[in-house]
């Protein structure tokens, strides 16, 4: 769900300061247990559900004792590759589903292959368990995912005389649109620039943002697929004052809909909290649904975020680290995280797990159309330019879209084909 710019690692394992990833010397106590290192991600567990996973987990299988060392997103990834070429790296690593290539290609993963029908792989999220494969190789095991939904202001709703669950399509969604935008309030508050938005609907429409090309890569927002995807962003876009030229972040988009009359806004669940933060007087009136898809039977494609547990292939426990990855992605384990997390479960069967909270359910029906971003190293590259965003705002501000589509689908081509 993280994209992460790697650094070459040159100089790293000096520049890092990184030291020993293993706290337990050769793994192992005289006579006791094998101790097994795993990195998690700051906010992936909360504190209270790792001491239960910890203690549930070691009662289970009291020869291996587990330490788990939280780690920040914030450099991850030039330490993980560091990690991956020393001798002593941990035995799991949480990386985000879209990381997995970049630290495939390398060589430095343990390959699990063989495990995928042990672990239920045909009921994974495509989203999580397409971008942990490389080259034919199953590498990430997917462990949790994250969507983006409709948050909603139910009282704006209603006095509109909008039913929020009768809203099963984009036509549908577009007419309610239309109607909650009037007077003083915002049909939907969408920034020009929310590629990942834009990228669900070229997925409807059967299009995607790159395609394999030989053996190499083609942009795709050029393709007619992708053409009416833009089209039907920019009408979505027209029913707010969301502004042409920038993203979600600037301005924030949970402050504009804390301070004023909006109706919508696309973002991951967890962005209602923080408009009720910013705006108490909102609690109690934000709802979710799914992104509407282009008929009643399909909802709209997502962009799954999320992560994948991987394995370095130099690490000292291979069998316990398989044994823990087993446990955690199980449909016990995955069932109390995603209770305790609000996240999706990794796999389809285990949506009715949410069921009780209506913004991780949202998720849910979405994630079983979530598609991740073209599965390659330099796809990194791209988000560092960012030719997606350019385009949009070319569109929205008047420019003719299929030359501007042309112009971005030539600079994604370039920059996937670079190698850099």
């Amino acid at each position: 769900m993280k994209h992460r710019p790697l650094a070459l690692l040159g100089a790293l394992l000096l520049s890092t300061g990184l030291v020993a990833c293993s706290s337990s010397g050769d793994g192992q106590d005289a006579g006791g247990p094998t101790v097994l290192d795993v990195w998690l991600m700051r906010d992936s567990v909360s504190d209270a559900f790792q001491k239960e996973f910890e203690t549930g987990f070691e009662k289970a299988h009291p020869e291996i004792d587990v330490r788990i060392q939280i780690q920040e997103w914030e450099g991850i990834g030039e330490k993980v590759t560091a990690a991956l070429a020393s001798n002593d790296a941990p035995d799991v690593i949480e990386v985000g589903n879209t990381q997995v290539a970049q630290y495939a290609q390398s060589g430095g993963l343990t390959d699990f292959t063989d495990k995928v029908d042990e672990l239920d792989g045909d009921f994974w999220l495509e989203g999580l368990a397409e971008p942990g494969a490389w080259e034919g190789k199953q590498y990430g095991i997917p462990y949790y995912a994250a969507n983006r939904v409709v948050i909603y202001r139910t009282d704006l709703f209603r006095k509109a005389g909008v039913d929020a669950t009768k809203i099963k399509t984009r036509d549908q969604w577009i007419a309610a649109t239309e109607k909650l935008d009037q007077g003083d309030v915002q049909g939907i508050y969408l920034p020009g620039q929310n590629w990942f938005a834009l990228a669900g609907f070229v997925w409807d429409e059967g299009g995607d943002l790159a395609v394999q090309d030989g053996g190499g890569w083609k942009g795709g927002l050029d393709s007619p697929e992708a053409l009416r995807a833009m089209e039907f962003y920019k009408r979505l876009q027209a029913l707010g004052k969301g502004p042409k030229d920038s993203d979600e972040s600037r301005p924030l988009q949970a402050d504009v809909v804390a301070k004023g009359q909006v109706a919508q806004v696309i973002a991951t669940p967890g962005g209602a909290g923080v408009i009720a933060q910013k705006n108490p007087a909102l609690k109690g009136r934000l709802g979710f649904f799914p992104i509407p898809g282009k008929t009643p039977d399909t909802p709209g494609a997502v962009f799954t975020g999320g992560s994948d547990l991987v394995v370095p292939a130099v690490a000292a426990h291979q069998d316990e680290a398989y044994t823990f990855i087993k446990e955690l992605t199980g449909d016990a384990w995955q069932t109390k995280l995603a209770l305790a997390m609000s996240y999706v479960p990794n796999k389809t069967t285990l949506a009715t797990a949410v069921a009780s909270d209506p913004g991780a359910a949202a998720m849910a029906v979405g994630a079983a159309n979530g598609h991740a971003t073209p599965n390659t190293p330099q796809w990194a590259a791209v988000e560092a330019k960012n030719p997606i965003k350019d385009y949009m705002t070319a569109v929205l501000t008047g420019r003719d879209a299929e030359a501007a589509a042309a112009e971005a689908a030539r600079s994604i081509t370039t920059t996937l084909n670079s190698g850099s």
